[in-house]
């Protein structure tokens, strides 16, 4: 099963590999503290605010929609 969690980390994998840049860069890239974003990648924290994905939206350089509009969230279940 898919989590919503899991598929958006798994997103931001995805985008960070696409874009050949590391989960760090995206964290200055976005303008979020390193410790926010490697927090949330490393489980330690759970569901992100919306604030906190446009941020990193903003580092991959695209919508909230483009980084939902993903086969990944059609996997999803509700826990």
């Amino acid at each position: 099963m898919l989590t919503l969690e899991k598929a958006i980390r798994k997103r931001i994998i995805n985008l960070a590999e696409e874009r050949n840049i590391t989960i760090n860069k995206v964290s200055t890239l976005s303008g979020l503290p390193h410790t926010t974003l490697l927090s949330f990648m490393n489980e330690e924290t759970h569901d992100p605010r919306i604030s906190t994905l446009l941020h990193i939206c903003e580092a991959f350089d695209i919508s909230l929609n483009e980084f939902f509009k993903d086969n990944l969230f059609n996997e999803v279940k509700s826990e």
